[in-house]
């Protein structure tokens, strides 16, 4: 049925291979010859070359030596190396270490896994320990190896529904577009593409702006081309839940096809989706929430993760590579080959050009082809130019000081991913130049700090200055100053004290979570403030008190907690802080693409600006072909 297992068995000593199964688009030999396993890699190397594909050679599992031996033999071979975890995938005959110094653990040119593999047999994979424990992350690997024989099978049923129409030659065929969300829109992104071949899902996000349950807040997955049992992968762009909200529930309803995305966007993921149980749960004014924690174990157990610049087939027909989108950590613009060659295709999802990010770096423009770009619109009105980072910087920490002098608090609403991490840096910084108090305490509440110890599981993902400091032991998230905040108690602690602080909390639109909770406490004194950072959208609570309100009803439920009256100071960043490119960088980034595609199609983002943006595009991009679909519209690519 899969011609191209056939293929390569022919070139391989039949008696010494116990089976040649997928993971995926790679190809894993199984050797019961423990002499194989080793002598055998030559000849592996000259299948690749030969085929083009990567594979790979490990010890069938009755060759591999007991877990408790394994662990002895791994602390001996690696000395005074602390070691933090061993993850066994017995299945797959895979031994994932955690150590404190990766170098030292590798050994030169990597003697010391050689010598691990050549004791106990096991395929031996080095992780560094992350300088702040993460449960997410911790919990997500739980579940790959606790579910490491359903994962072998999953991947094999993969990798042979991606060789099954497996061609040299490039496939004349079609390809288009759908938009189930985020066209004309900010919120439950869903781009739905078919080529002759394929169905292709990427993102399936909620609108956080709508209230929870109203039919608008999910994409338009009951349009007739739409067939759940037709998709053959979901590609997920960033963790945020406008692109990642509802996926879940795609396997609840019965999806068990695989989702691709970076290693960090499947741990923020899952963060995300189980904080929004949790907030649905506490909303007395919702119904249930439509999918349960197992539902999440279920998406996690068919996720695929790729680096940024790796490239794989996820159909016979389409190649994938993620490259840095600089939005949040691990977001990814989205880059498919259809066809061998036939048409390239780029979403963009969400992304930032800044150079001046503290966190992450500017997002990519080098491409080796692009003929049709997806891209996002948040900020590209004509107005939509950002405060200069620099003057933003000086306007915040006059903001800080003015609070600090009145003994008032500052509420920073923020988006657990990303903005958070990027306003403590700031904040660290002005702490570190000794510009702020040193005294000053900033709590950390929702699930900020386990975001932020996720990002410290990931330094590579980071730009060059965090990630060294994370790798040479000088944390800047880990500073006195931030405090974290887990109970009610603590939170009241905060209300009443007379001290001045930052806090900040999630969600970032005040539609939900804590932040919430502290502005209806701070919201009545004149001494403190609500900083926005982030993009407000229209009908939240956010949108509503940066727009000037001054007497909110929260809920219609008679009681006088719901009745706000707000006398704080509201400032606004004006986008200097944003995750997004405003509409200067986003010209630029169009400029500076190193091939220019001859379609661009636009999308999340107010009508307004995209209609004004269209015409900017076609300025910027002689002869391109400029699309504003509209929701259940469709574009052709090819």
């Amino acid at each position: 049925m899969v011609k191209i297992l056939d293929e390569i068995m022919k070139e391989l000593p039949k008696e010494k291979i116990s089976s040649i199964e997928f993971e995926a688009a790679n190809i894993v030999v199984y050797t019961t010859s423990k002499d194989f396993l080793f002598s055998g890699r030559t000849k592996i190397r000259e299948i690749v070359s030969k085929f083009k594909k990567r594979i790979e050679i490990r010890a069938e599992n009755t060759l591999l030596m007991s877990i408790e031996d394994t662990k002895k033999e791994v602390k001996n071979i690696l000395g005074d190396v602390k070691i933090g975890e061993f993850l066994f995938d017995t299945a797959r005959s895979k031994l994932i270490i955690e150590v404190d110094n990766v170098g030292a653990a590798v050994g030169k040119e990597g003697a010391n896994l050689k010598e691990i593999q050549k004791k106990t047999m096991w395929t031996v994979v080095v992780r560094r320990v992350p300088p702040l424990r993460s449960r997410t992350v911790d919990a997500m690997r739980a579940v790959e190896f606790q579910e490491s024989e359903y994962r072998r099978k999953f991947l094999n049923k993969v990798g042979k529904r991606i060789y099954g129409g497996w061609t040299k030659g490039k496939i004349k065929g079609w390809a288009r577009i759908t938009m189930l969300g985020a066209a004309s829109q900010i919120g439950r992104s869903a781009i739905y593409l078919q080529t002759s071949e394929s169905r292709i899902l990427f993102d399936c996000g909620i609108d956080p702006s709508v209230p929870f349950g109203d039919p608008s807040e999910f994409p338009f997955l009951d349009a007739p081309e739409f067939k759940l049992e037709d998709i053959d992968a979901i590609v997920l762009s960033h963790a945020h839940m406008d692109h990642c909200g509802l996926l879940p529930y795609l396997y609840k309803i019965g999806y068990k096809g695989p989702i691709y995305c970076t290693e960090p966007t499947r741990d923020l993921m899952a963060l995300s989706q189980l904080d929004f149980i949790k907030i649905m749960s506490s909303d007395t004014q919702t119904q249930s929430p439509i999918y349960k924690a197992e539902d999440i174990k279920e998406m996690l157990k068919h996720v695929i993760t790729l680096d940024f610049g790796e490239v794989t087939d996820i159909t016979p027909d389409i190649r994938l590579t993620f490259y840095n989108s600089g939005h949040i950590l691990g977001s990814a613009f989205c880059h498919v080959n259809i066809g061998n060659g036939m048409h390239n295709f780029m979403y963009t999802g969400d992304f930032n050009y800044s150079g001046k990010q503290k966190l992450l770096d500017r997002a990519v423009t080098e491409f080796p082809r692009l003929e049709s770009l997806l891209m996002e619109n948040t900020n590209t009105g004509p107005k939509d130019y950002a405060m200069p980072r620099e003057e933003a910087e000086e306007e915040f920490l006059k903001i800080i000081l003015d609070a600090y002098v009145r003994k008032g608090k500052i509420l920073i609403p923020v988006f657990g991913i990303g903005r958070s991490q990027e306003m403590l840096l700031t904040i660290e910084s002005l702490i570190a130049q000794e510009r702020l108090p040193s005294d000053l305490k900033v709590y950390v509440d929702g699930m900020v700090f386990e975001v932020t110890a996720i990002h410290t599981a990931y330094p590579e993902y980071l730009n060059k200055n965090i990630r060294n400091r994370i790798l040479k032991g000088n944390n800047p998230f880990t500073i006195p100053n931030f405090i974290q905040v887990g109970s009610q108690k603590e939170r009241e602690e905060i209300y009443n004290s007379g001290e001045p602080a930052i806090v900040l909390a999630t969600s970032g639109m005040l539609n939900g979570g804590t932040s919430v909770e502290y502005f209806k406490k701070f919201a009545g004194n004149e001494n403190n403030s609500i900083v926005f950072v982030g993009y407000q959208a229209n009908g939240t609570l956010g949108r509503r008190v940066k727009d000037g309100e001054k007497e909110i009803l929260l809920a219609n439920t008679g009681s006088s907690d719901d009745r706000i009256s707000v006398k704080m100071q509201v400032k606004e960043m004006k986008g200097a802080f944003s995750g997004h490119s405003d509409v200067g960088l986003t010209k630029k980034f169009l400029s500076n693409l190193s091939v220019k595609p001859k379609k661009i199609i636009l999308n999340h983002g107010e009508p307004s600006k995209i209609l004004s943006f269209a015409e900017t595009a076609k300025r910027i991009v002689p002869q391109v072909k400029v699309y504003t679909p509209e929701n259940l519209e469709t574009v052709r690519l090819q």
